[in-house]
């Protein structure tokens, strides 16, 4: 078997896992950084504090950018297969958060300014990277995995549902009410049994109000049906998942083991 640096296992241990006191503060600093980064990314596309403080925040930007690059360079540095964690989910998502800082630089003149600043607003995507660290959000993607068939027959229900009320309803009213074909009359029965209610279009006769009350109690009675099926897939997933370790793999850093497994469940190597 491979010996494995205790360099790298060292800063593994700290970087993916959460079992240690390092390990934890790393995480804690992080999340830190990573709220502080958005909120200067947020902050500055106000119009008003970028005139002002423009430069200071510029300045905050590339700090943290400097920051997380250092994170993302140790991060593959770390791991045994670095090609796989950089093509990861989470391993797109840190380049992506450190890309469009470097990419302005390239892109100078003011008439660019405007792409630049858009840009510069993909790394709101550095967020994301905070469910990297829940174990809850581990198990609400398993819950909507498993209850994701159910959801689409769902769907396929309403689907046809509004098409046929949006049929009748372009049936009852006339065009001078806002009704003027299936299409236009099918966007109001989305909007009302979702219970969203614009109000740009209503129905004006009684047989339409009554129509449209009785939407309005079903969509009550739908909106019911999908929460109840993740709730039910999110207990299963609970109770399933329930002896999850925090620990990483240190040579492709997936996660979701068993608090008892030696061996990585994706790749073999040993934990």
């Amino acid at each position: 078997m491979k010996k494995r640096n205790p360099v790298k296992h060292r800063l593994h241990e700290i970087i993916f896992e959460a079992d240690t006191p390092a390990g934890k503060l790393f995480d804690v600093i992080l999340i830190g950084s990573i709220l502080l980064s958005v909120t200067v990314v947020m902050l500055d596309s106000v119009d008003s504090i970028h005139q002002k403080f423009g430069v200071e925040l510029y300045i905050l930007e590339w700090l943290f950018t400097i920051l997380f690059t250092i994170e993302y360079i140790l991060r593959l540095y770390s791991v045994e297969k670095p090609l796989g964690y950089a093509r990861s989910f989470f391993g797109l998502i840190d380049l992506l958060s450190i890309i469009p800082t470097y990419t302005s630089l390239f892109i100078p003149g003011s008439q660019f300014l405007l792409v630049i600043r858009t840009l510069r607003t993909l790394r709101i995507w550095r967020i994301l990277k905070l469910a990297n660290y829940l174990h809850e959000f581990d198990l609400l993607l398993f819950a909507l995995k498993a209850s994701f068939r159910k959801i689409i027959v769902f769907l396929s229900v309403v689907v046809c549902l509004v098409l046929i009320l949006g049929s009748f309803m372009y049936i009852i009213e006339s065009s001078e009410n806002g009704f003027t074909s299936i299409p236009r009359s099918t966007y109001w029965a989305i909007v009302t049994l979702t219970t969203v209610g614009y109000g740009d279009i209503s129905p004006q006769t009684s047989m339409g109000q009554l129509l449209a009350s009785c939407v309005m109690i079903l969509g009550y009675a739908i909106i019911a049906v999908p929460t109840g099926i993740v709730t039910v897939e999110l207990a299963k997933a609970t109770t399933k998942h329930s002896g999850v370790s925090t620990q990483s793999c240190p040579s492709c850093a997936r996660e979701g083991h068993d608090v008892d497994a030696r061996h990585c469940k994706h790749c073999g190597e040993m934990l």
